[in-house]
């Protein structure tokens, strides 16, 4: 648990930095995309990020886990599920509430000339939008006001914490897609690269609390530490 705290830690560390660089990584994906494959690769993804893609993911984890099919064992594999579920969308939660209080226009709606730095991104008042923008459709004013924390970057990094806890093996994988899902969210101007370092802090950390120092079931029983 510890290791993951920190992890989240330095995640939010990343984030305040990332502050800096903000307004002119946002303006370059304005006008710039990704080449063909790699541009492909990175809108794939956002599938780790996406609720419905993460409880996809999860389906097919648990249904090919070799404990579900071993007498005696499902009951702790039950558990495990449990905690890979609540760990994986516990930090959506939470930014959901966060972002139900802050104010930070999205970067596909800032008029970036009217701003001297990313803390002109807060607010209703001191936002500046570009006219045209979604956030005059009235509907969806709500959502372009809505870019701290990241709920994409809180739900990839919340899965990849949880699979890395039950498959260690994999955590490589699963850091590297919720790294991908990340970027993918900085280059569609969804979010700035601080909305998404602060939304994976707050993956890491709720999944830590989920998971606590509890040790995954293993084909022997249950182990908890």
């Amino acid at each position: 648990m510890a290791v993951r705290l920190g992890l989240a830690a330095a995640l939010a560390i990343i984030g305040c930095v990332a502050l800096f660089v903000d307004l002119p990584v946002a303006g370059w994906f304005r006008t710039h995309r990704l080449p063909g494959d790699l541009a492909r690769l990175v809108d794939f993804s956002e599938v780790f990020a996406h609720g419905l893609g993460a409880a996809v993911v999860l389906g097919v984890t648990v249904s090919l886990d070799p404990l579900l099919r071993q007498v005696g064992q499902v009951a702790a594999a039950r558990r495990d599920v449990i905690r890979l579920c609540l760990a994986a969308y516990a930090g959506g939660l939470v930014v959901d509430v966060i972002k139900a209080i802050v104010v930070r226009v999205r970067p596909r709606s800032c008029d970036f000339a009217a701003m001297t730095s990313a803390f002109d991104t807060f607010g209703a008042g001191a936002a500046g939008l570009v006219a045209g923008s979604p956030v005059e459709g009235g509907l969806r004013k709500s959502v372009e006001l809505m870019s701290f924390p990241s709920g994409h970057a809180a739900v990839a990094a919340g899965l990849a914490t949880a699979l890395a806890w039950k498959y260690p093996h994999g955590r490589w994988i699963f850091g590297a897609l919720a790294a991908c899902a990340g970027f993918q969210r900085v280059a569609s101007s969804a979010h700035f690269p601080s909305d998404v370092a602060w939304g994976a802090a707050i993956g890491v950390a709720a999944a830590a609390v989920c998971l606590a120092t509890v040790q995954p079931s293993t084909a022997g029983g249950v182990q908890t530490g």
